[in-house]
């Protein structure tokens, strides 16, 4: 008997439960499926008069019929079709807040814009040297035998005409008197390799003398620029024991042939103005020639410029702040500038910065 009751019960609570999930589906389907009340209508009302006229667009789940007054705005869950003017109603959108108005107005692209003026512009290569002294002489002596004495040390300063050094010629069984040596140059010992009793010949140098109060670059040029070293051709000069300072220099002399094994051609310069004590002989220097000038050319920016499949273009801005691409021919550059030979009007604004990102009629904004 109390079995039979026991499964009574569980028989009561089994069906409620199934009720009640039964229930529960059914709501979660009728919230799903059933169309949501629009905007400023309460569940269940129906549709406003002025929800479907002076808004043009489609209510929630249908479509909407063109209206006069209607903007064209679409409401959720419906495509909109044209209207006539006025503003959109509950669920359009309006083309200045949310859409695009007409064809559809693009972000204006921020840029910078340079104007093209006429200039002057230098072409140059930069090359390595090192600093020598002007004159650089070798002092021998007149006859072949020992080193007697020797005078004076490297940096000493000697005059032309004066004794530097004695050599004893004296062989065995013989004496003679000491021979002098004789500079052939005033300057500054750079160079002492021999000591008081080393053997020398008449073809041993016993000291080498220079003139440091001139000095010189020599460096060499290559063969692709060989024709256009010329004796007067200005150059800057940098040394790297005083770095982010440059020195003026003038080609002072230009071998006539080419190094056969390097292929490049020596040419020397001399610093302009006053000689700066700082400089010394045997440093380091490298130097920007310049190679070609043009003057009262267009020039613009060098980063104006881009290279797309081996054409050069860049995109200026016209009076209606929209960018316009042009192909230019280009001409001598350098580090910063270029020189434009066709394409491009003095006065013209070129976009100089965020080119990159623009496409022809593109709208921009010129920003400092």
């Amino acid at each position: 008997m109390s079995n039979t009751k026991s499964s009574r019960v569980v028989t009561v609570v089994i069906v409620i439960l199934i009720v009640i999930f039964a229930l529960l589906i059914g709501r979660t389907l009728l919230v799903r499926y059933l169309p949501a009340p629009a905007k400023g209508q309460q569940a269940g009302a129906p549709p406003a008069q002025g929800a479907s006229q002076g808004s043009g667009g489609q209510q929630a789940g249908g479509q909407a019929r063109p209206a006069q007054g209607g903007s064209g705005g679409q409401a959720a869950g419906g495509q909109t079709r044209p209207a006539q003017g006025g503003q959109t109603g509950a669920g359009g959108q309006v083309g200045a807040a949310g859409g695009q108005p007409g064809a559809g107005a693009r972000n204006a692209t921020a840029i910078r814009a340079t104007t093209v003026e006429l200039g002057t512009i230098e072409n140059s290569v930069m090359i390595n040297g090192d600093v020598l002294a002007r004159s650089q002489v070798s002092i021998y002596p007149t006859v072949a035998g020992k080193l007697a004495e020797a005078r004076f040390q490297v940096g000493d300063a000697v005059r032309v005409g004066q004794t530097v050094a004695m050599v004893d010629p004296s062989k065995p069984g013989e004496v003679y008197s000491h021979s002098p040596v004789i500079s052939t140059i005033s300057g500054t010992i750079l160079s002492a390799p021999l000591h008081p009793g080393d053997t020398l010949s008449a073809q041993t140098a016993v000291y080498v003398v220079g003139d440091l109060s001139s000095l010189i670059i020599e460096t060499f040029v290559p063969e692709r620029f060989a024709a256009a070293a010329r004796r007067g051709l200005g150059a800057l000069v940098s040394l790297e024991s005083l770095p982010g300072e440059t020195f003026a220099a003038v080609v002072d002399e230009v071998s006539p042939v080419l190094d056969p094994a390097s292929r490049t051609l020596r040419i020397r310069l001399r610093f302009e103005g006053q000689m700066d004590p700082r400089i010394k002989a045997g440093m380091f220097a490298t130097v920007s020639l310049v190679t070609n000038t043009r003057s009262n050319v267009p020039l613009i920016p060098r980063a104006a410029v881009i290279n797309t499949y081996g054409s050069w273009i860049v995109f200026t801005v016209n009076d209606r702040f929209l960018a316009e691409r042009k192909v230019i021919t280009l001409g001598l550059e350098n580090e910063n500038f270029i020189e434009v030979l066709s394409g491009l009007e003095v006065g013209e604004k070129v976009v100089s910065a965020g080119q990159n990102f623009l496409t022809d009629g593109d709208p921009v904004r010129i920003v400092d």
